[in-house]
């Protein structure tokens, strides 16, 4: 079975990270609170946080996320921009800018879209967003945006994943075979994809494998 390989092409890496609140020690401590323990000023272990981003438990969304895409289409943006998490997006108003005239605006006009997500917010977001049944310009925006928060916090990078690598199979009306591309090169490489963990790492490492050619030009 071939493998399904793409280059993100259009200039360099488009997410900016404004500000990311990964404080996973009071994330720890609020998980503390609910089993009854006073709070410690001991940091969590890695085991924990990928036990938590696992387990999907509400503390969490004390994970949050500030970033910006600058110059992308607009249709690109109203394609993020259905999605449960707070986004600000530039005005094509005829009073607040004059490039264009709005009633006249192409769906490839540029604008600026600034999000801001909890750590859930992601997790859900991007099981639609990475999914190869979604826009190739959209779903590219999200494999930068992996790429460049694994750069800084690697742990709340490798839960991003598509739908299918989420619930073990496609659930899609058409399947574009991407699961069974990665449960193939899983066979052939001898991975483990028994566990929710292992699943992920898995496809993390078949993430990197598929962009190993990956150019920004």
């Amino acid at each position: 079975m071939s493998h399904i390989k793409y280059i993100i092409k259009g200039g360099n890496m488009k997410t900016k990270f404004n500000r990311i609140i990964d404080d996973w020690k009071t994330v720890k401590n609020h998980c503390r609170t609910t089993v009854g323990k006073e709070f410690t000023e001991k940091e969590p272990t890695k085991k924990f946080i990928k036990a938590m981003l696992i387990a999907e438990h509400s503390p969490i969304r004390l994970i949050e996320f500030d970033w910006s895409w600058q110059n992308i289409r607009y249709w690109v943006s109203t394609e993020w921009s259905r999605h449960k998490f707070e986004k600000f997006i530039s005005s094509q108003r005829n009073d607040r800018q004059d490039k264009y005239d709005r009633n006249k605006a192409p769906q490839d006009a540029k604008v600026t879209f600034d999000g801001y997500a909890n750590m859930q917010n992601l997790i859900d977001t991007f099981r639609k967003r990475l999914c190869l049944q979604a826009a190739g310009k959209a779903r590219r925006l999200g494999e930068d945006f992996k790429i460049k928060l694994s750069e800084t916090n690697p742990l709340e990078a490798a839960v991003l994943v598509p739908n299918c690598i989420y619930r073990a199979g496609c659930p899609e009306f058409g399947n574009c075979q991407y699961w069974n591309c990665f449960v193939d090169w899983c066979k052939k490489n001898g991975k483990n994809i028994d566990t929710i963990q292992s699943r992920y790492d898995a496809y993390n490492e078949y993430f990197r494998w598929t962009k190993r050619k990956l150019k920004f030009h």
